[in-house]
């Protein structure tokens, strides 16, 4: 117990006296997760929005498909995109392995299916009438479903802030493409792995504490607009 409580005083000492190894891995994992956030969500929230109001005969089965990629695992993801962008790939010319753009592009991966599921789910539960409204008024199709985006939108903001989790706290994937390089590809989880491995405990603790004040506020921020909306 007496080596749990010195490292955990450790851990805040690292954290208030803004300690740089550990901002550096802070930031560097926020930065990877907003980008690949911010792809995932230009690509699934109008994947979802196109699913959610189309009627074609395999939607149940993309439905079904989507709901499996939910809980696709890391490392899978990582060892697709490992061997796309490894020098022996179709993408190695590029040199993007062991890179904070390869981590992007594995967390976008992982991230799409969350966001366009959640956005999906949205959209199927909003106000049936809101589209066929918006297009009685005069609205062109474009603009009734950017309304009905509107109207829904904090069931939107939701499913982004899901992918936003899903990558924070991902681990398999951000390991095996960047490399867990030390100021360039660090992140809170690969370094929590490596240095507690190491015996660094309180290192490691300490971007345990951040991980989790992050997790908490992205699930803060989850839970508000679910009532909002």
């Amino acid at each position: 117990m007496g080596f749990f409580s010195e490292s955990l005083q450790t851990a805040f000492s690292l954290i208030m006296s803004m300690d740089r190894e550990v901002y550096t891995t802070v930031w560097t994992s926020i930065y990877v997760s907003i980008w690949s956030t911010l792809f995932a969500s230009v690509i699934g929230i109008p994947a979802g929005i196109t699913i959610g109001i189309g009627t074609f005969p395999l939607k149940g089965a993309l439905t079904t498909t989507l709901n499996t990629l939910m809980a696709l695992p890391t490392v899978v993801v990582g060892l697709v995109v490992y061997g796309m962008i490894s020098r022996q790939g179709p993408l190695g010319q590029f040199g993007l392995l062991f890179t904070p753009k390869a981590m992007v592009l594995g967390q976008t991966l992982l991230a799409i299916p969350i966001i366009t599921n959640y956005t999906l789910s949205t959209i199927e539960g909003a106000d049936k009438r809101i589209l066929p409204t918006a297009l009685t008024l005069g609205a062109g199709p474009l603009q009734g479903v950017l309304q009905l985006v509107r109207e829904e939108r904090y069931g939107v903001m939701a499913a982004v802030i899901a992918g936003f989790g899903r990558v924070i706290a991902e681990v398999g994937a951000a390991m095996m493409l960047g490399g867990n390089i030390r100021g360039y590809t660090r992140t809170m989880t690969t370094a929590i792995a490596m240095e507690t491995s190491k015996g660094e405990f309180a290192f490691g603790l300490a971007l345990g504490i951040v991980l989790l004040a992050v997790a908490f506020l992205v699930n803060l921020a989850l839970n508000i607009l679910q009532q909002q909306r």
